[in-house]
This record gives C-alpha cells, structure tokens and sequence, in this order.
C-alpha cells in the first residue's frame, strides 16, 4: 500500500488538500465527473497552475454562479475577518485567474436547486447518500462532516444532526470535502500519515465575535481526534474547520516523516501570501521503505557506478527517529521530601524519565536542575506537575529530537532459568545487550541467588553469542 504524507507546516484546508492531490497525479476532469453525481448547481471549477513563493503547485477554486468574490470554507457562523489583516483566508478566497484549459467546468441541468448556505447534518447525508458515489466515498465524505457537526454541536450545545452548516454547508465546502475523499479514492486509498499540526496566531471575527486562532471548530474537531497542536509565528489562520475534520479523518499518525521514499511530490496552494512560509500544502506519495520488504534492483553496470559514487559516504543508518519535550526547572528551596514525591508522581503518570543534578545557582546557593523527559503532546501536562508540585514559578521547554537503536526482545536460557533479554540493532547488527532487570529480579527471588550472578549468568550466555 501507498503512503501519503500531508506536510501541514503552512495549514491545511479543502481546496489546498484537493489541488495537493492533483498535483500528485489525480485527473482534474475525472475529479470534476464525479464531483457532478452530487446534482449540485450553481458553481464551476477552476484548477490552475500558480507559485507561492517560488513553489509551484496546483490552485484549486469552487467559483459560486452567485459570487465571483469569495471562496467559502469556514466553520460556522464565522466570516474569518482577521484583525490586522487580509480579511479573505488564507486558503479559500479569491480565484485562480490563470487557467491552465485543464479545467473550467459549468454544472448545470438536474442539479439540487437549492441556494440556501444553511444545511443540517441530514441534509447533507441525504444529498451524499442519493448519489452515485461509490460506497466508500460517501461513507468516508459523511464522516467528515459527521466530525464538524459534532464540533459545531458541542461549541453550540445542540445534538450533532440539528446543527446547520452555513458556511460549510455552502456548495463550495461540500465540493470540497467531498471532492477530497474522490480525491483520495483516485489515488488508490493510500495510508496518510502527517506531520504535527502547525497552526497560527492571531484573531478571526466570528458572527459570535473576535476569537484567537484557532477558530473554535478548528480546535472542537483536532481535539476530539487528541490531536496536538502548536501554534507558530505567521500571523494568520493556518487550519480550516474542513481542512482539520480531512486530517482528523484521513491522517493516522501525526509525527516527522520517517522512512519514506517519495515517488511523488505535489503542492496544493492557498491564497493568500504568507509572512513567514509559502502558504503551500506539501504531499508526498510514496512507500516506506522499512515496510516495503523489497530491496533496489540495480543492474551490475549500475552497481560499480553507485559504488564509486557512494564509496566515500556513510551508510544509511537504520536507527528509529522520534521528538521528545525535556522540561527543565531550576530550585534552590525544595525539600528533598518533596522532590521524591515529584519523581514518584511524575513515573506514576507516564514520563519517559524524571531525574535531579546538583548545581550551583545565584547567590552561591546549592540547588538542583530538575528534568523531565516526556512525549511531545505531553508536555503541557507534565509542565503543569512540576509548577502544581514542586517550588518551580517557571519551566523551560525544548523539543528534541532522539535516535534509537531499533529494539528487539528475546529471551535466552541459562544455568538459572529463562531471563528476557533487549537487543539494540544498527545497521542489521547487534550493537547492544541489556538483560531486563525485572527478569533478573524476579528469577533471583526464585531461584535463591543473589541478583548479581543472575546477571553474571546471562551476560556469559550472551558473549557466547
């Protein structure tokens, strides 16, 4: 199976997703043909080919019979005027004036005549249902929405089928929801993974008035998949409610891309001119070459041409990647009774590591450096424990990245008993052995021995290989 990795580093949203996806391959008129079985009027489809930035990519556009000036694609109620700046998104207004003749599609004939923006949940089931969709892109394009009315629901304290998508139930924002999941379909159903969720800062104005980035439903929808998301500089609306409730459906892990050979690289682009990264989608369709199983075949002509070209380069290593929060805080007046009970809390409720160095601090005063290792999206919650349960008034955060040996646990026989064994790998090759203390323990207790020879044992077993 593919996989496809969404690189959310400037946002995501429908239209950015759908010409993501054309640029990758998919055929923008088979697009537009499925997008017709939905009997919707009133719009026509603009797919160009434009730059942010020097990136080139693809511009995909829902022009409204009705509106020649806005793209709509926002959570409810919510005109997304951001304060301070363009009010237009970031993703979804204005056109693409440039057009490459792909693509300039009029819907019109038994199409729904309806021009109402407001549409509930079952509105939309029964207009997706009743079409000629396949199975699998009603079910998946319903979900979607499923994910933005509960969102709505909980933010407007209504039953998820009572809610009315305005802006999102408009023509475009179903083309576009829908149009990804055919989107997906097209490109053969890939396994997604995406990077952690970027999103930026700043204030929108709702129908309910200003509110800070992320926009409510934004934030409703990432939370109720456990999404983490963190804010960056550009000082603007990265995410939109459709373009969360995609990634929430579609994406399955969210982490740096890891062992992935591109095959294919496309861009989906927004509107607006970003102030600190090219407002760009980057997707790219490939394998991932752990899961692959299948090595390079390269003719032997080729391979002395490779050799001599690779020879003075390092080999590939095959270590594990992932990115860790350590959070740090200095104190000069904790108990040491208090510290422990830290420690003890901390373990309890899941670091990867907690421990304390002395130092010397201002004043000549001895104190400790207080550290703590724990997964990225957990580090507001472990900061929040060390500032409630320690004498901290601050914590520092860096977010580092960690290279692993990759593991394996096997068990070996010695004169004792079985003892569980971790083995570290580099390169295909046993770098390190580490016998479980655990293991060793609780055969120690067995057994009679002192733990020591439980460990003298295993390690002999080990050397013998």
């Amino acid at each position: 199976m593919k996989t496809l990795y969404l690189d959310i580093f400037s946002g995501i949203s429908g239209d950015m997703f759908i010409g993501a996806m054309l640029d990758l391959g998919v055929d923008a008129h088979k697009l537009a043909h499925q997008i017709e079985k939905l009997k919707l009027e009133g719009f026509h489809l603009h797919v160009a080919q434009d730059e942010r930035q020097g990136i080139a990519g693809i511009k995909f556009d829902v022009h409204l019979a009705h509106d020649h000036d806005h793209h709509h694609e926002h959570g409810e109620d919510c005109d997304h005027d951001h304060d301070g700046h363009d009010p237009h998104h970031s993703h979804e207004h204005g056109h693409a004036h440039q057009h490459d003749n792909k693509l300039s599609h009029e819907h019109h004939g038994e199409h729904e005549h309806e021009h109402d923006d407001s549409r509930n949940f079952s509105v939309i089931k029964k207009l997706i249902n009743r079409s000629k969709l396949s199975p699998w892109v009603k079910k998946r394009s319903i979900a979607v929405f499923q994910r933005i009315a509960e969102a709505e629901g909980k933010i407007h304290g209504k039953p998820a089928n009572d809610v009315h998508f305005h802006e999102v139930g408009a023509v475009d924002s179903i083309v576009d929801i829908v149009g990804g999941c055919i989107a997906m379909e097209m490109l053969g159903k890939p396994h997604v993974i995406a990077s952690p969720v970027v999103e930026g800062t700043g204030w929108i104005r709702c129908a309910h008035g200003r509110f800070p980035i992320p926009a409510p439903a934004t934030l409703a929808i990432l939370g109720a998949r456990k999404i983490p998301i963190t804010q960056c500089d550009e000082p603007n609306e990265l995410i939109t409610p459709t373009g969360a409730a995609l990634l929430a459906e579609f994406a399955e892990s969210f982490e740096p891309m890891t062992g992935i050979v591109a095959e294919k690289i496309g861009f989906g682009l927004g509107t607006r001119e970003n102030k600190t990264r090219p407002n760009v989608l980057r997707a790219v369709l490939g394998k991932q070459a752990k899961d692959s199983g299948q090595k390079s075949k390269v003719g032997v002509a080729d391979q002395s041409a490779l050799a001599a070209r690779t020879s003075k380069l390092a080999p590939q290593l095959d270590w594990e990647t992932d990115r860790i929060a350590v959070l740090e805080t200095n104190l000069d007046d904790v108990s040491s009774e208090i510290l422990g009970a830290f420690v003890e809390s901390a373990l309890a409720a899941g670091v990867l590591d907690v421990f304390h160095t002395p130092i010397q601090m201002k004043k000549n005063r001895p104190g400790v450096l207080l550290t703590v290792l724990c997964a990225e999206a957990d580090a507001d919650k472990f900061s929040e424990l060390m500032l409630r349960e320690t004498t901290a008034f601050g914590v520092r955060r860096t977010i580092a990245e960690r290279r692993k040996l990759r593991r394996e646990f096997v068990t070996v026989t010695t004169k004792f008993g079985k003892v569980a064994v971790k083995l570290g790998k580099l390169g295909g090759k046993i770098v390190q052995a580490a016998p479980e203390f655990e293991s060793c323990r609780k055969l120690s207790v067995q057994k009679k021995v002192p733990l020591k020879q439980i460990y003298e044992a295993t390690n002999t077993v080990l050397s013998k290989g």
